[in-house]
């Protein structure tokens, strides 16, 4: 009897721990260990497979453009939206930042600042139409990506625009030191421990309080196992590259927003009903809007890091379908396509999936169609996942 109280105990702390997380993390190992098994002659040769050191580094920097766009695609998602003009917009800043380095010879901190400005002026726009027309975010955002598609083209003249000043390369191409490298991973790791700690004081305070102690700290430790193994892959090259550590900061940022303050628990009742949410005096439009101009921010900081990383601007970037890879991390990260639900970090898991099939397979040199196959099948794994969850709750 014991025994099965004990056994009990232990399966509804790994269900309270997100079944979905471990199930991609899961499905990430395989991937990794797949892809080292085809690149290393069967694990004879590690050393320039897909789990070298440089290989792992250059992983982290290429997932940090989807990774910046998946963790705001997380609120529109979770407010009932969507946004399929992210991929054209993050092309478009890129060849805006380019043409007024290389055109007009202004400096990055200008640069830096008229394309953030730019991007949310885009995002506010489309928010609006949403908000205060009732268009469908499907239909605005469509629209969208064929409009910018068609000014990327107008700016770049169907030219590549390179190369970019050395100051705006550092926030694509950088590294920050070893020392401090693992210094930011420790400050990250105390950082989630205070705020779940806070988090749980809160939620006592307010008689809502589920979570056992224990449960708390196993959450805290698996994140902090991976936090600070990141951090020992990443200083095994060169350090951590500074992108991803500007990912790491909209991240806790973003989360921020989202879980503590009254916008982000408004996000969340629009998207779980709608109709509640008006009832409650919510302001919907307006919060509607706000979300798309935050996701309009972290566009424009994704299209300057990946123009930062390229050292260019191409017509390319916006027929990579950066959108839609931002919409699956997102996904396999856990937020659900119907609104309400998801965790900003969890597309951080879910753009490292997509960056290890993108990698892998360009390591293995296959095909790019084998990619598009790959991902639409993961993603609507997660998906049909996402669904089953679902019906399962609701029962």
């Amino acid at each position: 009897m014991i025994q099965k109280e004990e056994t009990l105990q232990r399966y509804t702390v790994v269900k309270k721990i997100d079944i979905r997380t471990f199930t991609m993390f899961a499905v990430l190992v395989v991937l990794w260990l797949f892809f080292t098994y085809f690149t290393s002659d069967g694990f004879s040769n590690l050393s320039t497979s897909f789990l070298s050191t440089r290989n792992l580094s250059n992983l982290m920097r290429q997932m940090t453009t989807v990774g910046i766009m998946g963790i705001s695609m997380v609120l529109v998602i979770v407010s009932g939206g969507i946004d399929l003009s992210a991929g054209a917009v993050v092309g478009f800043i890129g060849c805006v930042a380019a043409a007024l380095q290389v055109f007009w010879g202004m400096g990055t901190a200008e640069t830096i600042l008229i394309c953030l400005i730019v991007s949310v002026a885009v995002y506010v726009v489309q928010g609006s139409l949403i908000a205060y027309l009732d268009l469908a975010p499907f239909i605005v955002t469509l629209g969208g990506m064929l409009v910018f598609k068609g000014l990327i083209l107008v700016v770049t003249e169907g030219a590549t625009i390179a190369p970019l000043q050395e100051s705006l390369l550092y926030f694509g191409q950088a590294y920050i030191s070893k020392p401090m490298s693992l210094f930011i991973g420790i400050l990250l790791s105390i950082l989630l421990l205070l705020n779940g700690l806070q988090r749980r004081a809160s939620k006592r305070r307010n008689g809502t309080l589920t979570e056992s102690p224990r449960d708390m700290l196993i959450h805290w430790a698996l994140t902090t196992a991976a936090i600070l193994i990141a951090v020992l892959i990443m200083n095994s090259y060169r350090g951590m590259p500074v992108p991803v550590l500007i990912m790491f900061i909209l991240v806790i940022l973003l989360t921020l927003v989202a879980e503590r303050t009254t916008f982000g628990r408004s996000i969340y009742a629009i998207g779980g009903n709608l109709d509640a949410a008006r009832y409650s005096g919510i302001n919907v439009k307006k919060n509607l809007v706000l979300v798309y101009s935050i996701h309009g921010l972290m566009i424009g900081v994704a299209g300057l890091v990946l123009a930062a990383r390229l050292n260019a601007s191409t017509t390319t970037v916006a027929n990579m379908s950066l959108e839609l890879d931002a919409i699956a991390a997102a996904v396999i990260g856990g937020t659900s396509m119907t609104g309400g639900i998801g965790k900003v970090a969890g597309a951080i898991l879910g753009a490292l999936i997509m960056a290890t099939i993108d990698n892998g397979m360009s390591m293995m040199n296959l095909d790019a169609f084998w990619q598009y196959i790959v991902k639409g099948i993961i993603l609507v794994a997660a998906v049909w996942f996402d669904i089953r969850t679902n019906k399962k709750r609701k029962s």
